[in-house]
């Protein structure tokens, strides 16, 4: 079993943090690990997580990239602001200005709310100028609610109704026990992820102020991102794990179709929503695979 997610290890320290300034003068926070002069993988997280979720990724590709992420506004070291899909692409593009320099290209992955941000941007001049190629890994584009099977429920407006009530219940999570536990792995992990990656992703998604919880989900609610995953012209790979319940897998096979240049699709067996945490090798190296073959490192160029 992977030791990267056990209590005892710390959280991978950046070498650089930064700070970039989005379009309505919100202040992120970003983090850089490894070398300047590696090629650069540019990671966005979902919902109610932060910077910690990607400690796996971090952990293996800082040996020979430059790691950039950065906590979405109101999650982990960024302060609250207002929100929507247009303030996701705001963001990554404001990310992207201050930590590439200009022309620079890089690998964009993005997980869930992380994915959608990478369609908000899809058609904005400075995703344009920095994506070589996109992950999008457990996410979707529209119709997240109705799609959604955390309540095991037939599909149909009550379901969808009652959905949007547990997914937007402004009551706090509390403190992470074995019963919270036992609520996020079935909500959002596969039933075999072990007690230390569940540990982990309870005191990430735990960690989640309870305004932007709420906010954000208002905002996931009424996703509707169909045309910008037909204006993300780049190679993309789209990863979901088989037993998601919060993106099931009929939203990557969606996406698969819809994306001009969809490299690959790839169902993870057994995984749930969480998939850089519960199938940590697999994401990395699909993120590792397009780095390699869309990436021109500063030798090759010269």
């Amino acid at each position: 079993m992977s030791r990267l997610f056990r209590r005892t290890d710390a959280p991978p320290v950046p070498d650089r943090e930064l700070t970039a300034l989005s379009a309505d003068g919100s202040r992120l926070h970003v983090e850089v690990h490894g070398s300047k002069d590696a090629p650069a993988v540019v990671l966005a997280h979902g919902w109610t997580c932060s910077t910690l979720f990607w400690a796996a990724q971090i952990r293996d590709l800082a040996a020979d990239h430059r790691v950039v992420v950065y906590d979405q506004r109101g999650h982990g070291r960024t302060p609250a602001g207002p929100v929507g899909t247009e303030k996701l692409a705001d963001d990554l593009e404001a990310v992207l200005a201050a930590a590439l320099a200009p022309g620079e290209q890089a690998v964009l992955a993005g997980h869930s709310m992380g994915g959608m941000t990478m369609m908000a941007a899809s058609r904005r001049p400075g995703f344009r100028e920095h994506a070589a190629a996109v992950l999008l890994c457990s996410t979707g584009s529209a119709g997240l609610v109705a799609e959604s099977l955390v309540l095991p429920m037939r599909p149909g407006p009550l379901r969808t109704r009652l959905t949007h009530l547990v997914l937007g219940a402004r009551a706090p999570l509390g403190p992470v026990t074995p019963l919270s536990r036992r609520i996020l792995k079935y909500a959002t992990m596969g039933p075999g992820s072990s007690p230390e990656r569940v540990d982990a992703c309870a005191r990430i998604v735990h960690a989640c102020p309870r305004t932007a919880r709420v906010a954000w989900s208002h905002v996931l609610g009424e996703l509707d991102l169909d045309e910008g995953v037909r204006a993300l012209t780049v190679p993309t790979v789209v990863v979901a794990g088989t037993v998601d319940r919060l993106t099931p897998l009929v939203h990557a096979k969606r996406l698969a179709l819809d994306l001009p240049h969809c490299v690959e699709l790839v169902e993870l067996a057994g995984m749930g929503h969480m998939t850089p945490v519960e199938a940590p090798e697999a994401v990395t190296g699909k993120i590792r695979e397009l780095a390699g073959t869309y990436l021109t490192t500063k030798e090759e160029a010269a």
